[in-house]
């Protein structure tokens, strides 16, 4: 894991609230082998399946002095992990008002992100696919429409990236970021996953800025035949 942040080149870290031991001694935590002076943490209300649930977790992570800020999770099916959107708007909402600063793992739903901004969301994070599923972004027209309707807050890719690739092409629809765990620490060589995501979303990054030609049916000539000398 400590090789992974290093060559990620990650600036912050999620936790599980409700899997780690807030009570463990000095090397017996998670929490140990992260460095905070480097690596911000963000808590996480993974495995939480109601409002309750949620806001209570957040504020145990709060009151253990991990962060103010959270990563929001309102689980609305088992098996496919996917958001339950009602009651992640209304924990939203609970949560901003108790000074948090929440960043809610949602759906690739406009609608459902305009509800969450609405209700003081600090950043909008569309799940790319099914957590853990690694199959890259499957909606891409989705998170399209929502880089360029969501101007307000960050847009941060949550869940699904598999690959190199996939991380890049997340930075190329204009993502702000991609959170990622699963595809590194599934991967054969993690810390060298690791290293290849960091080189991934600096140059998905790059070209998205950058700007991509127009696709086209037929063929363009990169040499133009203004000026070609004729026999």
């Amino acid at each position: 894991m400590r090789e992974a942040h290093e060559r990620s080149g990650a600036d912050m870290v999620t936790v599980a609230v409700r899997r780690i031991d807030l009570k463990a001694a000095k090397g017996q935590s998670l929490l140990d082998y992260i460095d905070r002076s480097r690596i911000m943490i963000l808590p996480n209300t993974a495995a939480c399946y109601t409002v309750d649930e949620a806001v209570r977790t957040a504020r145990l992570g709060r009151e253990a002095g991990l962060s103010e800020w959270v990563k929001l999770e309102v689980i609305g099916d088992e098996q496919t992990l996917f958001p339950d959107t009602a009651a992640l708007i209304e924990a939203t909402r609970i949560l901003v008002k108790e000074g948090f600063i929440v960043l809610p793992y949602t759906n690739d739903d406009l609608v459902v992100a305009r509800r969450l901004i609405d209700a003081g969301a600090a950043a909008i994070m569309p799940l790319g696919a099914p957590i853990g599923s690694g199959m890259g972004i499957q909606n891409i027209p989705g998170i399209r429409i929502l880089r360029e309707r969501i101007t307000e807050v960050p847009l941060i890719v949550d869940a699904g990236v598999g690959t190199a690739s996939d991380a890049a092409l997340a930075m190329e629809l204009g993502a702000d970021g991609v959170l990622m765990n699963s595809a590194i620490a599934g991967a054969a060589n993690p810390g060298a996953m690791a290293e290849a995501m960091n080189h991934a979303i600096r140059a998905g990054r790059l070209a998205f800025k950058a700007g991509r030609i127009s696709r086209k049916l037929y063929a363009t000539a990169s040499s133009p035949l203004d000026g070609l000398i004729r026999g």
